[in-house]
């Protein structure tokens, strides 16, 4: 009886040019007139392939990541540089603006406060928007400041608006 190898071997010895095999005994067999001893352990080649080591998804996982950090680092550089909208133009287009968060900087010009409820006045060289804070306190009068709010619009009188900014929070611009 032969063992699965031999059988592999006799299968793979009906494709030579002469096609020529036969059983030579002790596990040996004939092959295109070379004598090849097969043992019967079954060859390297039919044993099962081993598993993949366990870190290769883990390598793989790994350099994947890697090739996302510059494009996760950009988003959110971009997202923390948010860009900052001139008072002027917050001003000149107050419907465009109205309900929307804004970021603006500039200095503050004067401020005033009462209990929980403090206003000051900041201005970019654009113009000059009011800012109300509740429950905070208004920064010194000329210190540089930036601030993230919501934009509200009052009211129009002819070419000027009346808007206040109801901030956020603030940054350093």
């Amino acid at each position: 009886m032969m063992t699965e190898a031999q059988r592999e071997l006799a299968h793979y010895c009906q494709y030579l040019p002469d096609g020529s095999r036969r059983r030579v005994g002790n596990g040996q067999i004939q092959c295109g007139g070379e004598r090849v001893f097969m043992p019967d352990a079954t060859p390297a080649t039919s044993q099962p392939k081993p598993e993949p080591p366990i870190m290769s998804k883990t390598t793989h996982s790994i350099r994947r990541l890697a090739r996302l950090v510059p494009f996760a680092s950009a988003l959110f550089v971009l997202a923390g540089c948010a860009s900052i909208t001139p008072i002027g133009e917050l001003l000149d287009n107050s419907s465009r603006y109205d309900g929307k968060t804004v970021r603006i900087a500039g200095e503050v010009k004067g401020s005033a406060g009462v209990l929980v409820l403090s206003a000051y006045q900041v201005s970019d060289g654009t113009g000059t928007l009011t800012v109300v804070n509740e429950g905070g306190s208004a920064p010194p009068t000329g210190a540089r400041v930036g601030v993230k709010g919501t934009f509200q619009k009052l009211f129009n009188l002819g070419f000027k608006s009346l808007a206040v900014l109801r901030e956020q929070s603030r940054f350093r611009p």
